[in-house]
């Protein structure tokens, strides 16, 4: 698939607002593995090649399974995850989604169970962070597998 635009040259200015976003969840007191799992599987669920290229390279950089990243689509039906991961999951998925408009009830009691008020915001935050660059991603298609770990620094 061909670029539509070089974002890295055109989109900078916006790329340094959100890299804001970025810079602010680095401080969360969510862990970072955490996170990074998180962006891996809303890209996923969005089918952002790039991202998912980016993610999953940084996260193997990190130590994360290759088991884990195999079967992340299932992540329900797998003993691999933890409470706290499995109830991140479900809130990235449902904001994600947003099926009927709406996050269950029950998606965030189960989140809230494993969050402070504080950090479910952070997650909500990083959540939509992910959500906007798989976005334009998907519009612009910046050249996919030419992600180097570390290439984006913290971002």
């Amino acid at each position: 698939m061909e670029p539509r635009i070089n974002l890295f040259e055109k989109g900078q200015n916006a790329f340094k607002a959100m890299y804001g976003l970025g810079s602010y969840l680095a401080k969360s007191p969510i862990e970072k593995s955490l996170l990074d799992l998180i962006y891996f599987r809303v890209s996923q669920i969005n089918g952002c090649g790039f991202c998912l290229d980016m993610h999953s390279k940084n996260l193997r950089a990190k130590g994360e399974t290759e088991q884990r990243l195999y079967v992340m689509d299932a992540w329900r039906d797998t003993p691999f995850f933890t409470d706290r991961e499995r109830a991140a999951l479900a809130w990235a998925e449902a904001l994600t989604k947003l099926t009927d408009n709406t996050v269950s009830d029950e998606v965030f009691e189960h989140a809230s169970s494993q969050f402070t008020e504080d950090e479910l915001v952070d997650l909500t935050v990083a959540v939509n962070t992910i959500n906007s660059y798989n976005r334009i991603n998907i519009a612009f298609r910046p050249l996919v597998g030419t992600y180097k770990v570390g290439d984006f620094g913290s971002h």
